[in-house]
C-alpha cells in the first residue's frame, strides 16, 4: 500500500449575509480559527462571498471577477496561514445571472476553479433564474499532501455521476461546498448523500454547509466507508479531522468496487 502523511481538513460552518465585507471578516476568523488547530486545508460554504434568501438581482450588483477583493483576500489569508482554502463566491458573468463557483485557492494563486453544473430547480427554487450553468469539462482537481481533492457543490450531490467524474480524474477527497436549504427530509437526504458518495466513490467527502434557520448545518468530514469522522451540529461551528491515503487503500482492498464497475460516465 501507498503511505502518505495524513492532511488534516477543516470544514468552517457560517451563515453568510448581504454584506461582502462582514463576510470577509468573519472568514478571516474562521481561517484563523481552523489554522490554529492545525488544519492544512480549510472548506467554506457555497455563496460565502455574498448570500440572499430569497435570490434576487442583487446578486448581479454584487458579484465579483476571480482577481476581485474576496479572492485577493481569501488568497492572503491562505499566504499568511500557509494553508489551501476552498470556497463559494458568487461570480460575475455576462446578463442579469451570475455564477455559483467555487475557488480552492493557495498563498501563490488559485489551484482551480469549479462552477455548479446541476442548479437548484427543486424543491419550489429556481436558481437557474439567477445563475447560469458552468459548462461540462475537465474536473476540477488540486494535489495537496499527497492526495488529490475534487470540487463540486450543493445541488450537485444528488448527482452520482459528478463525484464519479472527480474519482475518474483520480480524486481521492470530495470537498463539497453548500448551502443545503431546509425543508422536509432535507436533513435527511444531505447526511444519506454525503455518505452515499463516500461509500460508493470509497474517497472521503469534505462538505461545509450553512447553519440553521436556512441551511440544515450537518458540515461534515466523512471517510471512505461512509463513517462521519468529524462534524458540526445545526449552529455555526468547525470541524477538524485528518484525511489520509492509507484509509482508502484500506478500504479498497476490502472493497474493490471501483475496479468492478462496468459503467463510465457520458456528458448529455
Amino acid at each position: 500500500m501507498s503511505e502518505s502523511p495524513a492532511v488534516p481538513v477543516a470544514v468552517c460552518q457560517f451563515a453568510p449575509t448581504d454584506s461582502r465585507a462582514d463576510n470577509l471578516e468573519r472568514i478571516t476568523e474562521l481561517v484563523a480559527d481552523a489554522a490554529a488547530r492545525g488544519a492544512r486545508l480549510i472548506v467554506l460554504p457555497e455563496y460565502s462571498s455574498y448570500f440572499v434568501n430569497p435570490m434576487d438581482d442583487s446578486l448581479a450588483a454584487h458579484a465579483e471577477t476571480l482577481d476581485g477583493d474576496f479572492v485577493t483576500t481569501l488568497t492572503g489569508l491562505a499566504a499568511e496561514y500557509g494553508v489551501v482554502i476552498v470556497a463559494g463566491l458568487v461570480e460575475a458573468a455576462d446578463g442579469h445571472r451570475v455564477r455559483n463557483t467555487v475557488v480552492a485557492l493557495r498563498g501563490d494563486g488559485i489551484l482551480a476553479v469549479y462552477r455548479k453544473q446541476h442548479l437548484y430547480d427543486a424543491f419550489g427554487q429556481t436558481e437557474s433564474d439567477w445563475i447560469e450553468p458552468g459548462e461540462l469539462g475537465e474536473a476540477a482537481t488540486f494535489d495537496l499532501g499527497g492526495l488529490r481533492f475534487g470540487l463540486m457543490t450543493c445541488y450537485d450531490l444528488r448527482f452520482p455521476e459528478v463525484a464519479r467524474t472527480l474519482v475518474d480524474a483520480e480524486a481521492d477527497v470530495l470537498v463539497v461546498p453548500a448551502e443545503w436549504v431546509r425543508g422536509p427530509l432535507k436533513e435527511h437526504h444531505w447526511t444519506v448523500l454525503l455518505a452515499a458518495r463516500a461509500i460508493e466513490n470509497t474517497v472521503y467527502v469534505v462538505s461545509a454547509d450553512h447553519p440553521a434557520p436556512i441551511g440544515v448545518g450537518h458540515s461534515q468530514i466523512v471517510d471512505p466507508q461512509g463513517v462521519v469522522i468529524a462534524g458540526v451540529g445545526t449552529a455555526e461551528g468547525i470541524a477538524v479531522a485528518a484525511v489520509e491515503r492509507a484509509a482508502i487503500d484500506r478500504v479498497r482492498a476490502v472493497n474493490p468496487s471501483l475496479r468492478a464497475r462496468r459503467y463510465a460516465v457520458v456528458p448529455r
